[in-house]
This record gives structure tokens, C-alpha cells and sequence, in this order.
């Protein structure tokens, strides 16, 4: 079964750093490029940042470039998101994400709140 399961996401004042993780299971994690994706409330799904499987290519929506970075960890299975000197229009609930068989599978989400 595949499992995206999210941890990191909690409340922040604005200029404030939090990292996200992706622990990923049930898939060969090391061969599927993976995204952040984000809600914000009362807004339609927005893609945050990609990676490739490798790690070696990233990219970035215009609204977090150069305060997020992306990263993966395919000895652990694992995906992340630094977000640094966050503001608060980035609150919303993160999810990641990849495609595998045409089928996205998404994680649970995790909800980051940025507030003085």
C-alpha cells in the first residue's frame, strides 16, 4: 500500500523557519519525481516545489522562490521542505505528492500557520 506520511507543520511568526517531511512507503520512492502542494483557506490547490527522482532538478512557483528549498533523502525515503522567512500568506495545509500509474496519491496533509 502506498503511504505518504507528513510530519513538521505547526504555527509560526512570520520570518519564521519550519521543515516539512514526507516519509514515503509502499513504492520505489528513489524513481518518482515528488511535489509540495499546497491549500490555503478558502483557495484552490496550489503547486509549491518539484523534485526530480534523482534530486538533482528542483523548481519552484514564483510565490516561494528563494525562501523554500527542496530536498529528498532516497536512502530514507524521505521528502522535504525548508521553509524559511515565512509569511502570512503561506499559511495553508502542505501535502506531498507524486503520480505512479497516472493515480496521484497524496499525503494526509499538515497545516502550517504563519501568525503573530
Amino acid at each position: 500500500e502506498v503511504q505518504l506520511v507528513e510530519s513538521g507543520g505547526g504555527l509560526v511568526q512570520p520570518g519564521g523557519s519550519l521543515r516539512l517531511s514526507c516519509a514515503a512507503s509502499g513504492f520505489t520512492f528513489s524513481v518518482f519525481d515528488m511535489s509540495w502542494v499546497r491549500r490555503a483557506p478558502g483557495k484552490g490547490l496550489e503547486w509549491v516545489s518539484r523534485i526530480s527522482s534523482g534530486g538533482g532538478s528542483t523548481a519552484y512557483a514564483d510565490t516561494v522562490k528563494g525562501r523554500f528549498t527542496i530536498s529528498r533523502d532516497n536512502a530514507k525515503n524521505t521528502l522535504y521542505l525548508q521553509m524559511n522567512n515565512l509569511k502570512p500568506e503561506d499559511t495553508a495545509v502542505y501535502y506531498c505528492t507524486t503520480a505512479i500509474a497516472l493515480t496521484i496519491m497524496r499525503s494526509q496533509g499538515t497545516q502550517v500557520t504563519v501568525s503573530s
